[in-house]
């Protein structure tokens, strides 16, 4: 019953919509909407190269969000830095009361990945950030479909709130729970997204909610030879810790994921190890199954601590939630997609793309552009995000871009060569006009506005969301 009432919201949403498109001043308010980015661009992709080069990862994105909140303010936004107590964070406003409708913006990178602009590896800056998940991208496109919106109000054309959310750290502590728990998205009626990608669809699977912590061992150190019954390795429980959690993989299910990197193991081959560091992250297709994995591996900590007669201490770091779908937002993106039609590649950008994929042994795809009709509702198949949180709070409607070559590998220099060039540019403006436009729907025609909300409600059922981070702000992973 759940699943008619879901499709008749979408079906009447479309209709609704199709009703819309039909006059002719909204029609002259999307064109106008086009004319803006294209009056934009030059300023929007430089701002976006000038983020890539900054390529500044989780927590430490001063100029990347100065370059964005600057460029806000300069186009009479009302910028609040800090937000969330969280320095790179911010929040830029425009116009005043209902609706509000919010759109997220990310612009951190990823470490250890940076690359040239072109097609083979090569280092910018030899073990330095890189923007492989196209938050260069993201954070100014969506700004850019702000000012376009603000520029509507502005006119008199629309009326209400438009509000851009600087969110920094998602690679890595995920900033949006913090700002979700400061109640940033309370008043939102609608919040907007999108993700750089390599294909352009209106977005309707959800993603891998997740929990990340810290496992810090302390034992007694001795001589590894002379006098090893003095000691009581903390390697040793950490040992055995990893051992569980890898035995534990059998009697998962399928959609688990089990992570860790070991980030301190002792000094010396001759002394039994005092200390040991490690950093997990399990995940699964929602909060709930994930918290299942996360009370096992909490035992495990125990018992290794036991067997090796050490200490232990376990450090939350963060946990985020799946995302919520929105297929009536869904339907009204992909009437704005289709309106714009294909993204078009020169034969050097689409030659620029097959060196990559040869580079990384890839089939030769090129770029792919095509529309694609709404896929089903479908769950997480593998990446996570912290725009989960977002759509626990407020309905959130999404749509990805082509940004990369088609099927290359993600958070790789193989990205980090697309995101700073013309393929990553074509695809951020493409976005920024799909966004505006469909913003402009949803101020433009309060039952659209109703239809997002409706879905949301019947989705979301009687759940309690509670955000799972530690007390205080976030802190850099260590």
């Amino acid at each position: 019953m759940k699943r008619i009432s879901l499709l008749m919201t979408l079906i009447l949403g479309v209709i609704t919509f199709t009703d819309t498109l039909s006059q002719g001043k909204v029609s002259k308010n999307k064109k106008a909407i086009i004319s803006s980015l294209e009056a934009h661009k030059d300023r929007l992709i430089e701002i976006s190269d000038n983020i890539w080069e900054a390529a500044e990862p989780a927590l430490l994105e001063f100029k990347s969000s100065k370059y964005l909140s600057d460029y806000a303010e300069e186009n009479g936004f009302r910028v609040t830095r800090g937000v969330a107590e969280i320095p790179t964070a911010f929040v830029a406003e425009f116009g005043s009361g209902k609706p509000v409708i919010g759109i997220l913006g990310e612009f951190d990178a990823n470490p250890g990945i940076s690359q040239k602009k072109q097609p083979t590896k090569d280092p910018l800056v030899k073990g330095a950030a890189g923007h492989g998940c196209g938050h260069n991208l993201y954070g100014t496109g969506s700004l850019g479909a702000a000012i376009a919106i603000k520029e509507m109000i502005e006119s008199g054309e629309i009326s209400g709130t438009v509000r851009f959310y600087g969110t920094p750290a998602e690679e890595t502590i995920f900033a949006k729970v913090w700002m979700v728990r400061a109640g940033l998205f309370d008043d939102v009626d609608v919040c907007m997204d999108w993700h750089p990608s390599d294909e352009v669809e209106a977005a309707t699977q959800s993603s891998k909610a997740l929990v990340d912590f810290r496992l810090r061992f302390y034992g007694d150190a001795s001589h590894a030879s002379g006098d090893p019954w003095n000691g009581n390795s903390a390697v040793d429980a950490m040992e055995l810790y990893t051992t569980g959690l890898n035995y534990y993989r059998e009697h998962v299910r399928p959609t688990a994921r089990i992570h860790y990197d070991i980030e301190k193991a002792g000094d010396v081959v001759n002394v039994v190890p005092d200390f040991a560091q490690i950093w997990t992250r399990l995940r699964e297709n929602d909060k709930e199954n994930v918290n299942i994995l996360y009370e096992r591996a909490k035992k495990m900590a125990e018992a290794a601590s036991m067997m090796a007669n050490v200490d232990y201490e376990m450090e939350l770091i963060s946990g985020i939630y799946e995302i919520m779908p929105n297929r009536f937002g869904a339907g009204i993106i992909q009437e704005n997609i289709e309106s714009l039609g294909e993204i078009q590649y020169t034969e050097d950008e689409i030659n620029y793309a097959n060196t990559i994929l040869k580079e990384t042994g890839k089939e030769l795809k090129g770029i792919d552009s095509k529309i694609r009709p709404i896929r089903p509702t479908l769950p997480a198949q593998g990446g996570s995000t912290d725009v989960g949180d977002v759509s626990q709070v407020v309905p959130v409607v999404r749509m990805r871009a082509t940004a990369a070559a088609k099927d290359g590998p993600w958070h790789s220099w193989a990205v980090v060569a697309c995101t700073g060039m013309s393929i990553g540019h074509k695809g951020m403006i493409y976005a920024s006009k799909a966004l505006a436009m469909t913003m402009l729907d949803l101020y433009k025609n309060p039952k659209l506005i109703d239809g997002v909300k409706k879905e949301f409600i019947e989705r979301i059922g009687d759940r309690v969301y509670v955000p799972q981070i530690p007390p205080g702000p976030p802190k850099l992973v260590d």
